[in-house]
């Protein structure tokens, strides 16, 4: 089982994110795990309107049927902001909204990243502070998990790579041949 935390950052929200972004890189970052990761095992992630559309498009592309190995995991705070191509993921768990914003975000993470998921890697592709909670809130219950932050893609994975305690594989910062690196960094979780 592996995590999936991503988003492209906001040029109108926190600059330190937006202004060190590669958004050909995240996106193609995405792409690339999906491609390599859906066929072989479950991958799990937080619906986000930028990202959805990239996995599912990758979906789209595969000649069997992969919806076994999705789980999307999205806020009834959005509910009205849920982009078209959730109604192709069959395996979608709905939190429940709060009365905040952080509120609701915060039950969506607790149940998607519960100790029960035993995930193998949680990998972290671009994203803001969302992400950066993410990575805490996945330390903190996947404490032996391998954690791969895509530092090429820039934003908040360059900040989790920056500031991780041993430093990760140095590819994660300069090798944009994204296929071939996460078929290699993952093979021994693809099992």
């Amino acid at each position: 089982m592996i995590f999936l935390s991503a988003s492209i950052p906001d040029a109108k929200r926190d600059p330190k994110y937006f202004n060190t972004a590669d958004i050909v890189a995240i996106r193609d970052a995405v792409r690339a795990l999906a491609t390599v990761v859906i066929p072989r095992t479950q991958l799990i992630w937080g619906g986000h309107p930028a990202i959805t559309p990239l996995i599912r498009h990758v979906m789209q592309t595969m000649k069997s049927d992969v919806n076994e190995h999705v789980t999307l995991y999205q806020s009834e705070y959005f509910r009205l902001h849920f982009p078209q191509e959730n109604k192709y993921i069959e395996k979608i768990i709905f939190t429940d909204a709060r009365p905040t914003l952080e509120e609701s975000l915060l039950i969506m993470r607790q149940e998607m990243l519960q100790k029960e998921h035993e995930f193998k890697v949680g990998i972290f592709i671009g994203g803001m502070g969302g992400v950066e909670k993410e990575f805490r809130l996945f330390r903190e219950l996947h404490p032996t998990a391998h954690i791969l932050p895509v530092a090429s893609t820039g934003a908040a994975a360059r900040i989790i790579y920056d500031n991780f305690e041993q430093k990760p594989n140095r590819r994660l910062l300069t090798d944009y041949a994204y296929m071939a690196l996460f078929k290699e960094l993952l093979n021994e979780y693809l099992q």
